[in-house]
C-alpha cells in the first residue's frame, strides 16, 4: 500500500485530501492527515468578531466533518519532517510516506518585536487569532475616545487586504456608535501605501481618505512601549496610540525551522509554479506555508489546491509536473456601511477595476464598492463550509483571466 501524506488540515490540507481521494484507488492509496487542532477556523470571520458581527461559534465547526470518507484524520502535534527518510514523526509516532503535502500554515509572532508582549491584550490587541479576535470585541465596543493605531510590523501576512477591511469597518462601526469625531484611526504601515500594488493602493488609498482614516507608510516597526503607549521604527520615528491593534510578524510552522527546512522566516522555500518543495523529493507545499510571492490567503490556498493536485497525480502516474500556478489571489474587501470592493490579481498582474466574474455582467464590481460585493463576502462563509471543505467543484479556474478587465494603466498611457 503506498502512502499519501498530508500535514495540517486547514483549508489547503483539507481539500487536498479530498481532491487526491477521489483520483487514488482506496485499495492502492493509503491517505493519512495529520493535525494538532480538532477544530476548523473560517479564519476570514475573525475580522468581523470584534465588530460583534460573528460571534466565534459562527467560525468554528470540527474538523471531522470535513474529513473525507477513506482518509485517515491523526490528531497529533508534529515534531520533526524528515525527507530524507521520508518519515514525519508526532509526539504519539512515526508515519512514514511515498508522497507528502505541507500545508501547516503560519501565525504571529508578537516576541519578535521589542516590548510588544508587555502589552499583549492589555492595550495591544489582534484579530488574528481566535483569541484574539474575542479580546478584542469587548474593547471596540468601550473604546470611545482618543487614537486607535492599526500597525502592521512587517511583510508578509495572512490575507494582506485584512488590515484595510479593519480600519474601513472601524470608521463604520465608530460612526455607528457615534463617537468616530473623537476617534483619529492610523493605518501604520511598512508598505509605500495602502496597498503593495499601485492601482489598488491609489483606489483603496483615496477610500482611505474619504474615510478620514490617515496612513503612514514606511513604518518598518522596530519596538514598542507599552507602558507610554509609543512605538518606534527603525529610523526611530515615534507614534504615540491609546489603543494598539496589531499584525506582528508572521512566521510559519516551528516545526518547519526545526527540521531544517524553511527559510528566516520559517516558510518552506516552493517552486513558483509548479508548488513542489525545492529541497525535498515528492514533496508539494501550498498555503500560508509557502515562500511563493503571491498573498497569503485562502483563496490562494483553494487555486494552488488544484495546481497541487493535478501536479502530484501526473508525478503518480509517471509524468513531469506540467500544470502551472500563476499566483492567483483574489479577496473581498469590506469597506464598511454593508459595502465591500473586490480583488483579482496574480504574480504579473495588478489589481485591475471591472466586472467578476462574469464580463461585463459580474455581478461584483473590481475595486469598486458595492453592496453586491458585501452580500458576496457574507456568502462565502457559507460556501466555504458547505462547498469548499468538502471537496466539492466551484466554477472558478486557478489561473486568472483578463476578460472583464481595464487595464487602466495602459489606457492612461494611450
Amino acid at each position: 500500500m503506498k502512502k499519501l501524506l498530508i500535514l495540517g488540515s486547514g483549508s489547503g490540507g483539507t481539500m487536498v485530501a479530498a481532491k487526491m481521494r477521489k483520483l487514488l484507488a482506496e485499495s492502492e492509496w493509503d491517505i493519512t492527515i495529520i493535525d494538532r487542532d480538532p477544530i476548523h477556523h473560517y479564519q476570514p470571520g475573525w475580522l468581523f468578531v470584534p465588530f460583534g458581527i460573528y460571534t466565534m461559534k459562527d467560525c468554528v465547526k470540527p474538523k471531522s466533518d470535513f474529513i473525507p470518507k477513506g482518509v485517515n484524520f491523526v490528531l497529533d502535534t508534529i515534531v520533526n519532517i524528515d525527507p530524507a527518510a521520508k518519515v514525519v514523526t508526532t509526539k504519539q509516532g512515526k508515519y512514514e510516506y511515498d508522497y507528502m503535502v505541507i500545508s501547516t500554515g503560519c501565525r504571529i509572532m508578537p516576541d519578535e518585536i521589542e516590548g510588544m508582549s508587555d502589552g499583549w491584550r492589555k492595550n495591544i490587541f489582534d484579530f488574528y487569532t481566535p483569541d484574539g479576535a474575542q479580546a478584542l470585541c469587548p474593547q471596540m465596543h468601550n473604546f470611545k475616545k482618543g487614537r486607535m493605531v492599526f500597525n502592521i510590523a512587517e511583510m508578509p501576512i495572512k490575507c494582506p487586504v485584512a488590515p484595510l477591511e479593519f480600519v474601513y469597518m472601524a470608521d463604520w462601526f465608530f460612526t455607528k456608535m457615534g463617537v468616530r469625531k473623537d476617534i483619529e484611526i492610523e493605518l501604520v504601515t511598512p508598505l509605500t501605501g495602502a496597498f503593495t500594488k499601485a492601482v489598488a493602493a491609489e483606489v483603496l488609498g483615496k477610500l482611505c481618505d474619504e474615510k478620514n482614516i490617515k496612513v503612514v507608510p514606511n513604518f518598518v516597526l522596530d519596538s514598542v512601549d507599552a507602558e507610554n503607549k509609543v512605538i518606534s521604527d527603525v529610523m526611530g520615528n515615534e507614534l504615540d496610540y491609546d489603543m494598539l491593534v496589531s499584525i506582528p510578524p508572521n512566521f510559519g510552522q516551528q516545526v518547519i525551522e526545526d527540521s531544517g527546512l524553511g527559510d528566516a522566516m520559517m516558510y518552506i522555500p516552493t517552486d513558483n509554479a509548479t508548488l513542489k518543495a525545492e529541497q525535498m523529493e515528492n514533496v508539494y507545499v501550498l498555503g500560508d506555508t509557502t515562500n511563493v510571492p503571491t498573498s497569503k490567503a485562502g483563496s490562494v490556498a483553494h487555486f494552488e489546491c488544484d495546481i497541487v493536485c493535478a501536479n502530484l497525480f501526473a508525478e503518480i502516474e509517471g509524468h513531469e509536473p506540467h500544470h502551472h500556478f500563476d499566483g492567483h489571489s483574489n479577496c473581498f474587501i469590506v469597506t464598511g456601511f454593508d459595502k465591500a470592493s473586490l480583488i483579482d490579481f496574480n504574480y504579473t498582474v495588478e489589481p485591475l477595476p471591472g466586472k467578476f466574474p462574469l464580463p461585463g455582467v459580474g455581478p461584483f464590481d473590481l475595486l469598486g464598492e458595492s453592496r453586491m460585493n458585501y452580500y458576496g463576502k457574507l456568502m462565502f462563509r457559507w460556501i466555504y463550509f458547505n462547498l469548499m471543505m468538502k471537496g466539492h467543484e466551484l466554477p472558478f479556474e486557478p489561473d486568472m483571466y483578463m476578460a472583464g478587465k481595464l487595464d487602466v494603466r495602459k489606457a492612461k498611457k494611450d
